[in-house]
């Protein structure tokens, strides 16, 4: 059983112990610290919008949340099965106070989690976070009298309009879309991007799609992270149908990866790459990605005339970096897009709508216009942590050997080595060490990251 407490929310295995697990116990409890920290003048009514994605505990878990903030004295706006993004939107559409979505993103279906809104739509900071954690510890929160308790409200129509504001973009061009006829697969994982996805498609134009797992049923067919080895269905399914390309997205919908026409992967990293290509085609300016994104990001950016800066990793993060350089475009190399014209969050919808403009707009096949950004390789690796491990430890050792080297210690440890590059660092989400390594070939990466796994294991034996 696992509780993971960070500023990326409150995310847990389901079922055990409380304080091992995210129990009910501990889902009031956070909930009920975070309408605390919200209520920052005593008198006034405040009002948090609830989203979930379709996992197995979503509506189990999803009854407590607004149970607890119902307690507290909190109107909800419960905008029942929907997306990341979508709630985020909704915050600030409906002038709300916060939001909590409930998803464990990526993570298999036994796991859940609260991810917690400002009433900007965006993730909270690492201060408020860190005042969560000690509120929630404390049961430092009073929970209102029966005259004070909060009401809750039901909205249906949240995806729907953050389809149409996708749809009002400058850079969206449907029409183009439309004549493109494109034949497009999709894998919603059974969860919301099922909902929304065939939806922002025929909304677009696409007239043929071949849905894969859109039933949101919350049973994962398969791994939901978007990873190349958990996407062979689609896969198959993109070159039986002789599809143009297919879009795979996480449970709640703010990660996209793209399937070329042949079957082969575009690649998450190359998400991001390729649509703020076409975004800064339309309108020049700077970029973000946080440290272990691929540095293609970087080359199409300078090549537009604009700058692009690195930020730790999170979404949070970016989002400041984002606002500090006034970024144009920005996100993750995980396949998450930010457009901060639509809205300062992950957004697979708007990366798709972006997407199927720059695919008419090119009249190149997908993995045509895949093969015209420079070819980096990255290596994604990880290793479990047990309880014992001292993480600290372990990555000052890894920077203390390779001192002589350009070391970056601002999110964990980046090391450069020339060309080539390697980024450690804690997970938010999960109880593990990334390791992150870059090279101008796959083999190139993999020997890099290996070395450093090595380095790892010896740093932990000693």
């Amino acid at each position: 059983m696992t509780l993971i407490k960070s500023i990326s929310g409150i995310r847990g295995t389901i079922g055990g112990t409380p304080g091992d697990c995210l129990s009910p116990v501990d889902i009031v409890k956070f909930t009920s610290a975070f309408a605390y920290l919200l209520k920052r003048e005593p008198d006034k009514r405040l009002r948090v919008v609830v989203g979930r994605d379709a996992r197995v505990s979503g509506e189990m878990v999803n009854n407590l949340v607004c149970g607890a903030l119902c307690g507290m004295g909190v109107d909800v706006t419960d905008i029942g099965l929907s997306t990341t993004p979508t709630v985020e939107m909704a915050v600030k559409d409906l002038n709300a106070d916060g939001g909590i979505i409930i998803t464990a993103s990526h993570n298999p279906w036994q796991w859940n989690a609260l991810k917690l809104l400002n009433s900007d739509g965006e993730f909270i900071n690492a201060e408020l976070g860190e005042q969560l954690l000690a509120v929630a510890i404390s049961g430092n929160y009073r929970f209102a009298e029966i005259d004070k308790i909060g009401a809750i409200s039901y909205d249906d129509s949240q995806i729907r309009k953050h389809i149409e504001k996708v749809l009002s973009l400058p850079q969206v061009d449907s029409f183009a879309i439309k004549m493109a006829r494109f034949r497009v697969a999709i894998d919603a994982v059974n969860s919301t991007g099922g909902i929304a996805i065939p939806l922002l498609l025929r909304s677009l134009g696409v007239e043929t799609i071949d849905e894969l797992y859109c039933e949101p049923t919350g049973h994962f067919p398969h791994n939901p992270e978007p990873l190349p080895e958990n996407l062979e269905e689609i896969s198959k399914l993109v070159v039986k149908n002789k599809a143009h390309v297919g879009f795979v997205v996480d449970p709640d919908v703010d990660r996209l990866a793209i399937v070329c026409e042949d079957g082969e992967m575009f690649g998450e990293e190359y998400t991001l790459v390729s649509i703020a290509d076409y975004v800064l085609s339309m309108k020049s300016g700077n970029t973000v990605s946080n440290m272990s994104s691929t540095r293609a990001l970087r080359d199409v950016t300078e090549k537009a005339g604009g700058q692009h800066y690195a930020s730790a990793v999170g979404e949070v993060n970016v989002v400041e970096k984002m606002k500090e350089v006034n970024a144009v475009i920005g996100g993750e190399g995980n396949g998450g897009v930010i457009l901060p014209e639509l809205h300062y969050g992950r957004d697979a919808l708007v990366g798709i709508a972006l997407f199927l403009t720059q695919l008419a707009h090119s009249g190149k096949r997908t993995s045509a216009l895949r093969a015209s950004y420079p070819d980096y390789f990255i290596s994604k690796n990880k290793i479990q942590l047990s309880p014992e491990m001292d993480v600290d430890n372990i990555l000052k050792s890894i920077a203390e050997k390779y001192k002589k080297q350009p070391i970056n210690t601002e999110d964990g440890v980046k090391i450069e080595f020339g060309n080539e590059w390697v980024h450690l660092r804690r997970s938010n989400t999960e109880p593990i060490i990334r390791i992150y390594s870059e090279s101008d070939s796959a083999a190139k990466a993999d020997v890099l990251a290996r070395k450093i796994i090595d380095d790892i294991k010896e740093v932990i034996r000693e």
